[in-house]
């Protein structure tokens, strides 16, 4: 990443953010290995301390000043860095992080005006955007990764996004490189909340053994039998929606039309390829039967979810 004058970070996802200043200093120092790096507090600055930072050296040198919560800024400080940035000195680069917002967007607007550099890093908070992380994140460390296993990586490990960092980068140091389900499980199967959809995915993928077990695990580790009927449902419904879809509907106006994220789009025509419209219809009447008994129509809730997904199972592979 090269080196500008100045840098805006938006944004409040602070893996991204650490990064995103470590990259610079990285580049700064490739330049000049004694470039000073000084971190700045709008709490413990005074007026004055930026102009005395940014003055010319007897000594001489490079400096990163590293401004965080910039949102924070009093009044007289805004005015000073945004003073400043007008005539930036030289030998100095200053990246100014801003949680974004409207808290002291009048800085993080001057700083833009001024020509800084700006690099978004917001908060992760879809499951698309997490599985695509997680991708990008394997290939960063020389791996590869599916989809699927990357969701399988979300479910196992949670969704903080310095915790899955962590573990694609010993995922890839371990298995070489090439991360799939049983490196996943042997890692984190003991850490993963087993929900209703790893079960339904499994179930709906024609992977009986596999469904089973998820099943039986989140039912130990108490999933309520509810929340499974209604992930089987779910899953089944997803079917039936993207069969269905009009033949040629793709991108961005199917998922509008279907009211579905287009990662999950995709998901679900690739789970297609198992079944027929017989398998879906009969899938629909076994989870609308599975519903009615957890719901106090079965005096074991835990058999009937067994049965249902049995019967998913069968009704996939009967083509």
């Amino acid at each position: 990443m090269p080196v500008d004058a100045i840098t805006l970070i938006v944004g409040d996802e602070e893996l991204l953010i650490e990064r995103t200043v470590g990259d610079i200093v990285a580049a700064a120092r490739a330049d000049d290995p004694e470039t000073e790096v000084i971190d700045l507090v709008p709490a413990g600055m005074e007026p004055g301390r930026l102009a005395e930072l940014t003055s010319p050296s007897l000594f001489g040198g490079a400096k990163v000043l590293v401004l965080r919560a910039a949102q924070d800024l009093n009044k007289d400080l805004a005015a000073e860095v945004l003073g400043y940035v007008k005539n930036p000195a030289p030998d100095v680069a200053l990246v100014a992080v801003h949680a974004g917002g409207a808290k002291g967007k009048a800085v993080a607007d001057g700083l833009a005006k001024a020509g800084a550099r700006k690099i978004a890093c917001p908060k992760v908070t879809k499951a698309g955007e997490r599985i695509d992380f997680v991708r990008a994140e394997i290939r960063r460390h020389g791996g590869k990764i599916s989809a699927d296993g990357a969701r399988t990586l979300v479910d196992a490990v949670g969704t903080d996004l310095r915790e899955l960092a962590a573990a694609c980068s010993q995922l890839v140091a371990d298995t070489g490189g090439k991360v799939d389900d049983a490196a996943i499980a042997r890692y984190y199967r003991g850490r993963a909340e087993v929900s209703g959809f790893t079960v339904a995915d499994k179930a709906i993928e024609g992977h009986l053994a596999d469904a089973l077990e998820q099943l039986r695990w989140a039912l130990a580790t108490g999933v309520a039998p509810v929340l499974i009927v209604s992930a089987l449902a779910q899953g089944v419904r997803g079917l039936a929606k993207v069969g269905g879809a009009p033949r040629g509907a793709r991108g961005a106006s199917l998922a509008k039309e279907l009211g579905m994220p287009p990662w999950k789009i995709d998901r679900v025509q690739r789970q297609l390829r198992g079944w027929s419209g017989d398998g879906v219809a009969r899938a629909l009447t076994v989870v609308a039967q599975a519903d009615a008994q957890v719901k106090g129509g079965a005096a074991d809730p835990a058999y009937a979810l067994e049965k249902a997904v049995s019967e998913i199972v069968s009704a996939r592979s009967s083509r």
